[in-house]
C-alpha cells in the first residue's frame, strides 16, 4: 500500500442500511483514498439481502478486505496508521462492543483501536425506536471520542430520489473525515439561499455520483 494516500478503514455491520457502506467504499474510490473493509457475519446477509452484493464484490470495493476472525490482522494494532474509521451501517450490538471495549472481532477491535489512538470514529448508528441500553452506548461512545452519526434523511436539502438521500449522508460522513467534495453539495447558507442554489443547480453531484 502507498504511504501517499489517505487510508481509511470501513466497518459494515448487520443493521439494515448496507447501501451506506457500499456507497461509501464508491465515493472514496473516485477520490483515490486507500480502503481496509472488514465486514461482519451478519453485515453479509444484509449486504446480499439489501443489496444483492455478494462476498467477492463486496470485497472488490476495497483495496484491502479482512476476515472478521483475524484478530492479528493490521487493523488490530495501533502501530497501523490510518485517517479514520467508518461504520456504516452500524448496530446496536456493535454499538455496544464499541462502548465497553469488548473486542471481540476485528471490526470492533478496530475501532477500539480507532478511539484510543485518538482518531475519528464515525458510527453510522441504524435503529429505532432507541432503548435506554442504546442511549447510554451512545453516550459512552461519544464519551470517548466517537462520532454518533444516525444516517437521518436530510430532507432541507431537497432530495428527489432515495439515491440522493443516501449520497447525502455519505457527503455528510467524508465531511467528518476531511474528504468531502465542495462541489458535490451547496454547504447549508440560509433558507433563502438555499432554495435559491438548489433550484439553480445541475445534476452534477461529483464524486458521490457513482
Amino acid at each position: 500500500m502507498s504511504k501517499d494516500r489517505t487510508r481509511i478503514v470501513v466497518g459494515i455491520s448487520g443493521a439494515t442500511g448496507a447501501i451506506y457502506g457500499v456507497r461509501l467504499l464508491e465515493a472514496l474510490r473516485l477520490l483515490d483514498v486507500e480502503t481496509h473493509l472488514v465486514v461482519s457475519a451478519s453485515g453479509w446477509l444484509t449486504l446480499r439481502q439489501e443489496c444483492s452484493i455478494d462476498r467477492h464484490a463486496a470485497q472488490s470495493l476495497a483495496d484491502v478486505a479482512y476476515d472478521i476472525r483475524d484478530i492479528g490482522a493490521a487493523l488490530a494494532s495501533g502501530s497501523f496508521r490510518h485517517q479514520g474509521m467508518v461504520v456504516a451501517p452500524c448496530s446496536m450490538r456493535t454499538l455496544a462492543a464499541v462502548a465497553h471495549g469488548f473486542n471481540d472481532n476485528l471490526l470492533t477491535r478496530a475501532a477500539d483501536v480507532t478511539l484510543k489512538e485518538r482518531r475519528t470514529l464515525v458510527l453510522l448508528a441504524r435503529e429505532t425506536p432507541l432503548t435506554l441500553a442504546h442511549l447510554r452506548n451512545m453516550t459512552a461512545a461519544a464519551e470517548m471520542g466517537a462520532v454518533i452519526m444516525p444516517p437521518v434523511p436530510a430532507f432541507y436539502a431537497l432530495p428527489k430520489t432515495l439515491d440522493e438521500l443516501i449520497r447525502y449522508t455519505v457527503w455528510r460522513v467524508l465531511d467528518q473525515l476531511g474528504l468531502a467534495s465542495e462541489s458535490a453539495y451547496q454547504r447549508w447558507e440560509g433558507m433563502r439561499t438555499h432554495v435559491r442554489s438548489v433550484r439553480a443547480q445541475s445534476d452534477d453531484l461529483s464524486v458521490l455520483h457513482v
